[in-house]
């Protein structure tokens, strides 16, 4: 990720609507922001969300509310609480998440 000639900017989230993406359980609400080749969401994961698909996408992931447990396609497991982060490059590890309770997510990749 380059972070090169983007101007300042500010970003009221409650002013883009939520796509759903249905997961293989649960559902994940996207409000996505495009500037250059970055992407910056929010999400929202309902509970019982799970991933319906294996991730090769790097990301940083700041979980913001809730809890969401992350699996490495080796099979290691992390789980982050509101206030922790991961960060994962393109290509690094195959990963997906699952909550059971819900988590409210910042993504940048």
């Amino acid at each position: 990720m380059e972070l090169t000639a983007i101007p300042f900017g500010i970003t009221d989230w409650s002013t883009i609507e939520p796509v759903a993406h249905a997961g293989q359980t649960g559902t994940a609400y996207w409000r996505t922001l495009q500037v250059g080749s970055m992407r910056v969401r929010m999400v929202e994961y309902s509970p019982g969300y799970l991933a319906d698909h294996w991730c090769w996408r790097g990301h940083i992931l700041l979980c913001l509310e809730g809890q969401l447990h992350t699996e490495l396609e080796d099979g290691r497991q992390y789980t982050l609480d509101a206030g922790m982060s991961y960060q994962v490059g393109n290509d690094a590890e195959g990963h997906r998440s699952f909550t059971r309770t819900g988590a409210k997510l910042f993504i940048v990749d």
